[in-house]
């Protein structure tokens, strides 16, 4: 094709340094390593909560935990349904369904990704103890509309907040929502300790109620094993928090450069036939951008597929959509709807299409300079003539 791989020299991912690197000590050199020696995670979650105008934050030991444990403290359990978009990733669904609750899929809007408020109203029932929008690429799901739905019918909502650290809404920080957020560090997320998860809350109550489950129901100040409730270990360790703590004063800036290069890409995108860059609800006035995504409309999953190996060779971090939830067995395990694939599919035509023809680049892409952006678009403009 007449392009180099080696011309794309984006910045690496994790990104890290000397102040991890010191953080790492500090956390050696206290002589304590777990949560209730040390004071790592205890800064960290201060310092996580504050960022995201929450009132309280735990930490805990990865995203999917998270959500689990979010979705237990709001009382979430078998005989009770969780609903969630049909296009993320399966932790989503599996959180609920772990805890013995069934999980709804309900399709997506077409142009942001994120649940259709509509899809949300049409699937409540008497059996609804959770709504579970997820903030897909980091565009924050319709937040009003969803407030206003579940509010009139007294369901909670729990935010996957997964792909959304530093997000905004009209103004409105994650945290200040009003709702439980759940957020995940593993590897590739926008601040990372290879993995690991918080939850934010916006009462006390929920706070203590969630440590005491993610401590083995055991109050911290507990010296005669007095277990309060039933639980299980998703406590994080003390280096993890010291990484957290500088990856979080280096999110700000990170956010600024992607905020600045994804309209250009996505303009850029728009210009090639056949490419529909990830539409934007303005009410999100911040997007931390965990995803450059776009879909290729009618190209079919193998075309879709062929493409993003195209990509790969050359030297874009590409990456094929999500599949919808139901069309991956594992979600068939447990805890499944009473539905065939086929009912859920009918019902999730945005989904069913996602699955097949969307694509997503690496967020380090968006990182890069404003010349990598034209030269990210010329490199798909030139597969997807191949394609």
């Amino acid at each position: 094709m007449g392009r180099s791989p080696q011309s794309f020299e984006f910045p690496a991912w994790p990104q890290y340094g000397d102040a991890e690197r010191m953080a790492l000590h500090r956390a050696l050199d206290q002589g304590q390593w777990w949560r209730i020696g040390g004071s790592e995670v205890d800064t960290f979650e201060e310092e996580f909560a504050d960022y995201h105008g929450a009132p309280y934050a735990l930490a805990v030991t990865n995203g999917t935990h998270a959500l689990e444990l979010a979705l237990q403290v709001l009382g979430v359990g078998p005989g009770s349904e969780v609903i969630v978009p049909a296009f993320t990733f399966i932790s989503s669904s599996q959180a609920a369904q772990r805890l013995g609750a069934v999980a709804v899929p309900v399709d997506v809007d077409a142009e942001t990704y994120c649940i259709d408020p509509a899809a949300v109203a049409a699937a409540m029932g008497p059996r609804t103890k959770a709504v579970m929008p997820v903030h897909m690429a980091g565009q924050v799901a319709d937040m009003d509309a969803l407030e206003k739905l579940t509010a009139d019918a007294g369901v909670p909502i729990l935010q996957d907040a997964a792909h959304a650290h530093g997000a905004r809404w009209q103004g409105k920080k994650v945290g200040e929502l009003g709702s439980v957020a759940a957020f995940s560090f593993q590897n590739g997320k926008l601040m990372t300790a290879g993995e690991g998860g918080a939850v934010t809350f916006p009462t006390r109550e929920l706070y203590d109620s969630a440590f005491l489950r993610h401590s083995c129901g055991r109050p911290p100040t507990d010296r005669k094993y007095f277990h309060n409730t039933s639980g299980s270990n998703f406590r994080m360790n003390e280096f993890s928090a010291s990484v957290l703590r500088a990856q979080l004063d280096r999110l700000a800036g990170q956010i600024d450069t992607r905020e600045e290069r994804w309209p250009l890409l996505a303009s850029l995108l728009a210009e090639i036939p056949g490419v529909v860059p990830q539409g934007r609800d303005e009410r999100n006035d911040r997007n931390p951008h965990y995803m450059a995504m776009f879909r290729v409309p009618g190209l079919g999953e193998e075309r879709r597929n062929a493409l993003v190996d195209t990509l790969i060779e050359q030297g874009l971090p590409a990456f094929v959509g999500f599949r919808a939830i139901y069309r991956s067995d594992g979600f068939w395990e447990s805890s499944a709807p009473d539905e065939s694939v086929e009912d859920i599919a009918r019902r999730c035509p945005n989904s069913e299409a996602l699955t097949r023809d969307s694509v997503w680049l690496h967020h380090r892409t968006l990182l890069g300079t404003e010349q990598q952006m034209h030269d990210i678009a010329a490199v798909i403009a030139e597969s997807m003539a191949k394609a």
